[in-house]
């Protein structure tokens, strides 16, 4: 568990680097420019006395710091996201398989429990860590040493309840994120407001350009930042659901494959 621990860790680690050079990137090398482009094609114009309607492109409306923040945030997050759908993904075809080997109408004596228990530890490192062999595994050994149903059914509920709370727990930085993302969108509004009123003196000469293009960058922020914020929010959902379905399928395989077969004399 420790290892899967240290691996999650330094994939995050390295999630975190690839979005940031992949998004500072992009907007390097195209969004900025072509947003530059757009606006000096406006002003340029706006001074030949022309009547124009200011276009708003994607890249004049993502290309203040702020949207890229949040671009890096969401990348980030989607990343954390697939990795974890993964592993859930990989733990569930565990479901489809017969791990204790056991044949319809099958009985299993608490003397059998540590015979079932072989093919559990000849699983692969990787496997024994997910959720359905250890629960199989822990209601095995508590058979063999209790000789109660009652103590079994327990003990695969204790390890499914702790299941689910850790992977509730681990998505604490998912949701940090899906915080972190409409705040960053709300420090863009504060600044393109605060830069607007920097300039008022400039509007009520008749020079209204910097005041609309700091508001344009208040507006523009906030409302990015409430789009990815609301994809983040879907996704998680999504991966939660996935989770919640692993352990409650997980809790029916035990029953339905080990509890029932278990006798007691």
């Amino acid at each position: 568990m420790n290892k899967n621990i240290s691996s999650e860790f330094i994939y995050q680690l390295f999630a975190l680097i690839g979005a940031l050079v992949v998004v500072h990137t992009l907007y390097v090398s195209v969004i900025r420019p072509s947003a530059a482009a757009t606006l000096e094609t406006q002003l340029a114009r706006q001074a030949a006395g022309e009547t124009i309607v200011a276009e708003r492109t994607f890249a004049v409306v993502v290309k203040d710091y702020e949207q890229e923040a949040c671009f890096i945030l969401m990348l980030w997050a989607s990343a954390i996201m697939a990795y974890k759908a993964r592993r859930s993904l990989r733990e569930r075809q565990l479901l489809s398989q017969p791990l204790l080997q056991l044949e319809e109408g099958s009985r299993i004596l608490p003397d059998d429990a540590r015979q079932l228990s072989r093919p559990l530890q000849a699983l692969s490192p990787e496997q024994q860590s997910y959720l359905l062999p250890r629960a199989l595994l822990t209601a095995l050994q508590r058979f063999s040493s209790t000789r109660n149903i009652q103590d079994v059914s327990s003990a695969i509920s204790d390890v499914c309840e702790n299941e689910s709370d850790r992977l509730d727990s681990e998505l604490a930085m998912v949701r940090y994120i899906a915080w972190a993302i409409p705040s960053i969108g709300f420090i863009g509004t504060v600044r393109g407001i605060g830069e607007a009123l920097g300039q008022a003196h400039r509007a009520v000469s008749g020079d209204i350009v910097g005041v609309t293009a700091s508001l344009g960058v208040a507006f523009n922020s906030t409302f990015i930042a409430l789009v990815l914020s609301i994809v983040v929010m879907f996704f998680m959902h999504q991966l939660q659901l996935l989770q919640e379905r692993l352990v409650l399928e997980s809790h029916d395989y035990c029953d339905q494959n080990l509890l029932r077969h278990l006798k007691t004399r």
